[in-house]
């Protein structure tokens, strides 16, 4: 199997993307800072298993129709877009959320466990105004 091609910036798409999910689990006000500090922060990279780990899901099979797309891409050398992370909180138990590209992040594993995945990652808190901010100290710990 082919390493992974990623893009450098997420699709436009994947915003939006991320606000429905996101929208299961937060108010519209701290979707939107939350999507402000997607787009703003900076592409870093963690491995699969990692974010898998950190995240609490499981892995999804091969033949889970998004995952063989994905894969498909990845035998066709075509670049992914890279993954929307939510921090989680170790004190209080919240686990990371993938915000978008939870089917990159699997394909991603089936073909090392080891890929290193760029990613945007964003930290949220109870309340719209305490969100962390771009560059601010717990946005630089993964």
């Amino acid at each position: 199997m082919p390493d992974v091609r990623w893009k450098s910036d997420p699709e436009e798409h994947d915003y939006p993307a991320a606000a429905a999910y996101l929208g299961l689990l937060a108010g519209p006000e701290e979707i939107d800072a939350l999507i402000g500090l997607l787009r703003a922060a900076t592409t870093r990279r963690w491995r699969a298993k990692d974010i898998l780990r950190a995240s609490g899901l499981p892995l999804l099979p091969v033949d889970n129709p998004h995952v063989a797309a994905d894969l498909r891409k990845i035998v066709a050398r075509k670049a992914l877009s890279p993954v929307l992370l939510i921090r989680g909180d170790l004190m209080s138990g919240r686990a990371l959320q993938v915000a978008d590209g939870y089917h990159r992040v699997c394909a991603s594993y089936h073909t090392d466990e080891n890929t290193e995945i760029p990613c945007r990652l964003a930290a949220s808190s109870t309340h719209p105004s305490q969100l962390t901010q771009p560059g601010a100290p717990a946005a630089e710990h993964p």
